[in-house]
């Protein structure tokens, strides 16, 4: 491996952390919005009961696109392979793509739409995030 082709290696795992990280303060941020929502009509949930909420109930399902996609990257991060720069340039359009709100888009696009109506920290997750895919 040339010296050249490691930098470029070091620089991508460094793109997809980075990447990664701001999905995941995302997710924190929706997943903390939904949790109010469902806490206002069902009463204080624990975090194990937060978690099965997450795993199995309908009204957090759609985060599950977040964390595919987050798992995607790990995977990417992880492979012993290198990871192409076409399946890297793949999941910047797909992470572009999953995050265009929309009121009357798919599931996803319309309940991301809601959350950035009434939440201003979903407003700043998602500018670190969309800016960061711009930059890209």
């Amino acid at each position: 491996m040339t010296s050249n082709t490691l930098l470029q290696r070091i620089h991508q795992h460094q793109h997809l952390r980075n990447l990664r990280n701001k999905f995941l303060r995302l997710h924190k941020v929706l997943l903390e919005t939904e949790r109010i929502a469902y806490e206002q009509v069902q009463g204080r949930v624990s975090s194990r009961e937060l978690l099965q909420l997450v795993i199995n109930h309908e009204q957090f399902a759609w985060l599950h696109r977040i964390s595919e996609l987050v798992v995607q990257i790990d995977e990417m991060l992880e492979a012993d392979e290198p990871v192409s720069p076409e399946n890297v340039q793949n999941l910047i359009v797909d992470a572009r793509e999953l995050i265009v709100p929309s009121e009357v888009g798919n599931v996803f696009a319309r309940k991301y739409y809601a959350a950035l109506q009434r939440e201003p920290d979903v407003i700043l997750a998602h500018a670190e995030v969309s800016g960061f895919l711009a930059s890209k």
